[in-house]
């Protein structure tokens, strides 16, 4: 199993790109961030940074979106930051959240995704492409990799991710709903003629070590409050009546309403109907012992990297652990003499 680290393009960037480093140092092989450019500082120009003072963390956000950004001039960007740091970057795209809504707009079609992700790889892929009636292709590339890894939630959403994604990012660590959204994708894989392994899933939620049970939820409860702006949508969409696990759609039932100027803040106020159970279910809280647990049913499942997100007061010393403890007994060991039998 892999292992990313999911921060915040807080101010000062200077932080951002520090706790970047440490990433790195205690092993961790990817660092996502936000994407949400009136909240948060500018991904792509700290991703520079972060490339430019370490040697082989994979940057990307967590995740962009087709509506506030030309797809060309994304694909660009991360051609450039190839070309300059030698692929390692990858990105992570959905329909839109906090980057749109706080401007007023709204989520994009999933035929919008799909074509944005077609035209964003094929070009940051150093590949020609059709768009707008226009073949468009960037001289100055060549030999760039890119992978685009899909966030999805609803049944058409998981379906598009299946047929088109080279990955697929499921925002939750709820091991029921993970298993369910898991086989929706690579059912949809299969069902377009694709290799369903091929299909790489990553599960983000906030990882926090510790021991005091109360106020590691109450640091981690914001987190069920993102998630139900994405399963309201869902319901608005599909209803409640079994066409996504109930364990999914029940617990957003006292949500009223969402402030995005605390998105993606511990102690934010619009999160209250968030219970215990459902900040247990959803993120990876404790002990190292607890941590190592969930985190190997999740590999059951056929998870290839965990991110966690770092939305609390105890940064450090959760990477730290995760560097010392649990990413080297998730991690394939390697024997440096084999004794003949």
């Amino acid at each position: 199993m892999q292992f990313g680290a999911v921060l915040q393009c807080d101010a000062p960037s200077a932080r951002t790109v520090h706790l970047a480093k440490l990433a790195e140092a205690y092993g961790f092989s990817h660092v996502w961030t936000f994407d949400s450019h009136i909240l948060w500082q500018e991904p792509y120009v700290l991703y520079s940074r972060i490339l430019n003072e370490t040697k082989r963390i994979t940057v990307g956000p967590m995740v962009t979106n087709p509506a506030t950004r030309d797809w060309a001039v994304t694909a660009s960007t991360y051609a450039t930051l190839n070309e300059a740091y030698g692929n390692r970057t990858i990105c992570g795209i959905g329909r839109g959240d906090s980057a749109v809504r706080v401007g007023g707009g709204k989520p994009t079609t999933l035929q919008t995704l799909r074509d944005s992700i077609h035209v964003i790889r094929e070009l940051a892929n150093s590949r020609p492409v059709e768009c707008d009636g226009r073949t468009l292709q960037f001289p100055w590339s060549t030999g760039s990799e890119l992978d685009v890894w899909v966030a999805a939630y609803g049944p058409k959403a998981l379906a598009l991710t299946g047929e088109v994604a080279d990955g697929f990012i499921l925002q939750l660590a709820d091991l029921d709903i993970a298993e369910w959204m898991i086989g929706t994708v690579k059912q949809a894989a299969a069902r377009a003629g694709r290799d369903p392994d091929a299909v790489k899933i990553c599960v983000a939620a906030p990882m926090y070590i510790g021991t005091d049970r109360q106020h590691m939820r109450d640091q981690c409860r914001w987190f069920g409050g993102m998630v139900g702006n994405h399963v309201a949508d869902i319901v608005a969409r599909y209803g409640a009546d079994g066409s996504v696990p109930q364990a999914l759609t029940d617990y957003i039932a006292g949500r009223h309403g969402y402030d995005y100027n605390e998105h993606g803040r511990a102690g934010n106020t619009h999160a209250d109907f968030v219970t215990d159970e459902i900040v247990e279910r959803f993120c990876i809280l404790g002990t190292p012992a607890e941590h190592l647990a969930k985190l190997q049913r999740l590999a059951e499942l056929g998870v290839d990297q965990f991110a966690g997100y770092l939305q609390h007061d105890n940064k450090e010393e959760t990477m730290r652990v995760y560097g010392d403890v649990l990413i080297p007994q998730l991690t394939p060991a390697i024997t440096a003499v084999q004794v003949p039998q």
